[in-house]
């Protein structure tokens, strides 16, 4: 017996694990044993135009967090990843997922609130589900569009959360902000980054550039780390936080 069953999630740039969330639900409620995601987005006429009427693209690559940066780098992408709740043949860079929450901030159509209220009420829920505490967080796969507004926003947001000296980078500096699939694009690589026991360096960072303090990844090094967080934010003021474990300790 063949089944097939589509559902379409599309809420801004957290879509990516904004899927991830749903299907541990589905999987918990019991409607799924398996959830097969997969992801992409296109940067179009229409996406271009709307960012440059924000003035919010840069003509340099990105720098996220950096005091030089001057905006935001578009890029494609697609990815796939498979929920499920089976433990057999998992892939080597499998991870746990702890716990998860999303939250909106209602605050503009395409401005974050400038309190982080969202994002730090996404990540305060993901941690309480996974009854982790914000210090025994590893390193933070975070959203970092290196955009004035966004940046200042998560670097409110972490601060409020304990979380201003654990590593962090983004990855839109290496590809841009590849919209809807970025987050779990970004989860991917999380996932290698934490298997690999690497922290990669947030490429294009310099000098810090926001209010806050923030333990931004100059530098790739090797350490050990067991668990992730994984945040997102986008328009209409959604944000979305996953809590990863590796499964497998190398």
């Amino acid at each position: 017996m063949y089944f097939w069953f589509r559902r379409l999630y599309s809420n801004a740039c957290v879509s990516g694990i904004l899927a991830v969330s749903i299907a541990k639900k589905h999987i918990e409620e019991g409607l799924y044993k398996h959830v097969f995601i997969v992801s992409g987005d296109l940067v179009t006429k229409f996406v271009l135009s709307g960012f440059n009427s924000f003035q919010a693209m840069s003509n340099l690559p990105c720098k996220p967090y950096a005091i030089d940066r001057t905006g935001i780098n578009l890029g494609e992408a697609v990815a796939s990843a498979l929920v499920t709740s089976s433990k057999e043949n998992l892939a080597k860079e499998a991870v746990e997922v702890l716990g998860e929450a999303s939250s909106n901030d209602a605050n503009h159509i395409s401005g974050p609130s400038r309190t982080g209220e969202g994002l730090f009420r996404s990540v305060k829920n993901a941690l309480q589900e996974a009854k982790v505490k914000a210090e025994n967080i590893d390193y933070i796969s975070a959203h970092g569009t290196a955009t004035v507004f966004n940046d200042e926003m998560e670097a409110v947001a972490f601060n409020r959360l304990d979380l201003q000296h654990t590593p962090l980078n983004s990855f839109k500096g290496y590809f841009g902000h590849t919209l809807g699939a970025s987050a779990l694009l970004e989860t991917i690589i999380g996932m290698h980054s934490l298997q690999q026991n690497t922290l990669f360096a947030s490429k294009g960072f310099s000098t810090l550039g926001v209010s806050k303090p923030l333990n931004i990844i100059k530098k790739t090094i090797s350490t050990p780390m067991y668990v992730f967080l994984k945040t997102a934010s986008g328009f209409g003021g959604c944000n979305t936080a996953l809590v990863l474990k590796k499964v497998y300790n190398n």
